[in-house]
């Protein structure tokens, strides 16, 4: 297999902008009087606000240091999906110059607006997070996510155009041809989820192509949770960086946080336009950086949507600066509504992957399946063994994962070993779980 070292992308100080380099305490004056402005413009013009937070007996007045925010009721998906479609804008209908939507599927689609400064506003987010992972005007990026009312295809679109590269909007699925047009355009960036990149994979070695052999340099991948390992996997297969990004719709959208090339510690958040909090998912109590929790987002810039206090369901922990001045959020190891109970033991997808990584002859492609027998919860595991192994995969390597997962989770699965291909592919974020217990 052809050899090829990764490259040196870090970006010069020069690069950066003032605020990446500022002190903690220029990032907390400028984050305090953003915060009065969107507590203020919230109450002010949206309904819901208003009410919420009279209910819980606080005023914008109120806010005077950051600790304050604490205060402020928390807004969850429910109330999105209960002011649906247009209730939670804080500006007239027609200065609303584009509506993203989530795919609604279990339930009404949670929609969000942006005037034409918060385009602007996200487009700067992205080509920061660009930069951050390597990125540079003049570079080829492929755009693998999907276009539409999905944000993360012309999110990464924007981001990518205002640092001045090239882009290639390819959106999502058509695997050969995605593989034929990465050969032949020669792109140096690839925008895609971690589990697309693995069908991608599959793609070139199905063409005869050495995926280290082409001309990407990074790959920035969000969308859905990944592990270390995942990483790994996929800057080893591809010989490229492969650098961890994170936004969500109801925030902005993609570039909320990224990574840097130069450290790959965990993801930095753009405080000057998000503030982070991490709760206790249960008691919605803040916890101090460094503490595992829910997080928690407060738009700081936002015109048509403000957003107080929304609550991501990911679970994370705050870390300091490196790289960056800005505080960083560790990779996204679960969610508090996504955690599976099996048995009493509390499981995320995330864990199961991580032990099938450390098989050198299975891939990352994996689906999770719970079933009930009874009173008692099973669990299947059918995970692909990577096409060189599939020869040479026996039983053996299922029941080694298996004891892994009971060793390691505390949960007894039932592990089968299937040939390459078998596990259906997704065009977005992949579905790992299969949950066919009864539900009352």
């Amino acid at each position: 297999m052809r050899s090829r070292a990764l490259p040196d992308l870090a970006p010069r100080a020069e690069e950066l902008e003032p605020i990446e380099r500022a002190s903690r305490d220029e990032i907390a004056a400028l984050q305090t009087q953003r915060l009065a402005w969107s507590l203020r413009h919230a109450y002010d013009n949206v309904a819901h606000y208003r009410r919420s937070f009279d209910a819980a007996g606080v005023h914008p007045d109120d806010f005077r240091r950051l600790e304050d925010l604490a205060k402020f009721p928390f807004t969850g998906k429910a109330d999105l999906r209960a002011n649906y479609p247009f209730g939670l804008f804080a500006v007239p209908r027609e200065r609303v110059a584009r509506i993203h939507a989530s795919s609604g599927t279990t339930g009404k689609p949670t929609v969000v607006g942006y005037t034409l400064r918060d385009i602007d506003t996200w487009a700067q987010v992205m080509a920061r997070s660009i930069r951050a992972a390597g990125g540079r005007a003049g570079m080829m990026v492929h755009v693998a996510y999907g276009y539409g009312l999905f944000t993360g295809g012309l999110g990464a679109h924007y981001g990518a155009e205002k640092l001045g590269c090239t882009v290639v909007p390819m959106s999502g699925g058509q695997t050969e041809r995605q593989v034929n047009l990465i050969t032949d355009f020669r792109p140096d960036i690839i925008m895609v989820t971690p589990s697309y990149m693995l069908a991608l994979l599959d793609g070139f070695r199905a063409a005869g192509i050495d995926p280290r052999a082409t001309s990407l340099k990074v790959g920035i991948f969000g969308a859905e949770p990944w592990t270390n390992a995942m990483r790994q996997e996929i800057e080893q297969d591809f010989a490229m960086h492969a650098v961890d990004i994170y936004g969500l719709s109801e925030v902005m959208g993609p570039g909320v946080a990224n990574e840097c090339v130069e450290s790959k510690d965990g993801l930095h958040i753009w405080e000057d336009h998000f503030y982070p909090e991490v709760i206790d998912p249960v008691t919605g109590a803040v916890l101090p950086d460094g503490a595992e929790g829910e997080l928690v987002f407060t738009a700081l810039t936002k015109e048509a949507m403000p957003v107080i206090r929304y609550r991501t369901r990911d679970l994370t922990r705050l870390l300091p600066g490196t790289a960056r001045s800005m505080r960083r959020m560790a990779k996204v190891t679960g969610r508090s509504d996504d955690m599976l109970i099996v048995r009493g033991v509390n499981v995320f997808p995330t864990q199961i992957e991580e032990q099938i990584l450390r098989f050198d002859t299975l891939s990352g492609h994996y689906q999770i399946t719970l079933t009930r027998e009874g009173r008692m919860d099973e669990m299947e595991v059918r995970v692909e063994a990577r096409p060189e192994s599939w020869a040479g995969t026996s039983e053996g390597h299922g029941r080694e994962l298996a004891h892994h997962i009971k060793a390691l989770i505390g949960v007894t699965a039932r592990v089968i070993v299937v040939a390459p291909g078998e596990i259906e592919r997704s065009l977005g974020k992949a579905r790992r779980v299969i949950d066919r217990r009864p539900h009352a």
